[in-house]
């Protein structure tokens, strides 16, 4: 059992794959209903286990694990520590796919926790994740959202599916699927949907391609249906294929680059998301220096740095790529919201 960072019991597997010494790992993260013992999810993981090695585990609320599931919120919690747990296994690549609510799940936690940490991924598939939340433009999403918000339907998800559903709703609601993709560059990212998916339609997967400005690989696949259920074996190795060839040099140049000590000012929307004025920071450039202060703060502040534009030694950043901001030995950066100059 793996312990999240809030304390929930979290079952997870692990497969060494073809060469234990292997540098890549696979985190699969399944859909809401799922567990790792399900065939569904064992059968890509065995596809997977042949290229690298492959760790499985339940989402809270399901299978084995402890606590209730919050259908895409604290899961992120879940997959931190599965991602640790790759990382202290030897493997300095982790690449995380997620189905469904699964793809939800990456696409926030490779948002949220980039830069040098041991829970940060080398690269992310999504595999028909959701673009967005509450949708019910579906027969299937709407029966879902019975089960999630209804007494009665949490009982059938209890008894049922073998999932205990939290009773509560988000507060507050989390960073969305496609408010989180334009915070995943430069790591690669790989969106897959069917285009006979049941639950999302294709505007979803566009939606999330179209986030990452480029950033972003898109396979629509004919004839597939949703997640793990409808992927074939083909399919999974596939994705197994590119999670493998997505370690690029420039990824491991930014694991290289020297570290340097500074201060970060938060202003006016800013300052109060964050709860403090200013704090240091330790990166190599603007972009690290922002995930990290988005680490410390995964609430409101990862969308106020969304509206803010930036100032490092007082001058203005502009429009250039934040991973291309380096940063000076003492230098300071000031974080600017609309109203306070930006």
């Amino acid at each position: 059992m793996l312990r999240t960072h809030d304390g929930v019991a979290v079952e997870a597997a692990y497969d060494p794959g073809p060469d234990p010494s292997g540098e890549l790992a696979i985190v699969v993260a399944h859909g809401f209903t799922g567990d790792l013992s399900r065939p569904h999810v064992r059968r890509i993981a065995r596809v997977f286990a042949q290229r690298a090695a492959v760790i499985t585990f339940s989402f809270r609320g399901h299978g084995a694990s402890g606590g209730r599931s919050t259908v895409g919120d604290r899961e992120v919690l879940d997959l931190v520590a599965a991602v640790e747990w790759a990382r202290s296994l030897g493997h300095a690549r982790v690449v995380t796919v997620g189905f469904s609510m699964g793809g939800s799940v990456v696409l926030r936690h490779a948002a949220l926790h980039r830069g040098r940490t041991e829970a940060r991924v080398d690269a992310v598939v999504a595999v028909s994740a959701p673009a967005r939340w509450y949708y019910r433009g579906t027969a299937p999403m709407r029966r879902l959202h019975w089960v999630v918000t209804r007494p009665a339907g949490r009982a059938v998800g209890r008894f049922g599916l073998r999932t205990r559903i939290h009773p509560h709703e988000w507060d507050p609601v989390p960073l969305s699927p496609v408010e989180s993709v334009p915070l995943i560059a430069p790591t690669p990212l790989l969106v897959v949907h069917g285009d006979r998916d049941p639950y999302f339609p294709v505007d979803h997967p566009r939606m999330l391609a179209a986030a990452a400005a480029g950033g972003a690989e898109l396979w629509l696949e004919e004839g597939m249906g949703h997640a793990e259920h409808a992927a074939s074996d083909e399919l999974a190795g596939r994705i197994a294929a590119w999670a493998t060839a997505s370690w690029t040099s420039a990824t491991a140049d930014r694991e290289e680059r020297r570290m340097v000590n500074g201060t970060i000012r938060y202003w006016a929307a800013a300052k109060a998301a964050a709860g403090v004025a200013e704090e240091p920071y330790a990166a190599g450039t603007l972009a690290e220096a922002l995930d990290a202060a988005r680490e410390r703060h995964p609430g409101e502040l990862v969308r106020v740095l969304q509206r803010c534009s930036f100032l490092v030694d007082g001058d203005p950043v502009g429009t250039r790529g934040h991973e291309t901001v380096r940063l000076a030995e003492g230098g300071t950066v000031e974080v600017l919201p609309p109203f306070a100059g930006g």
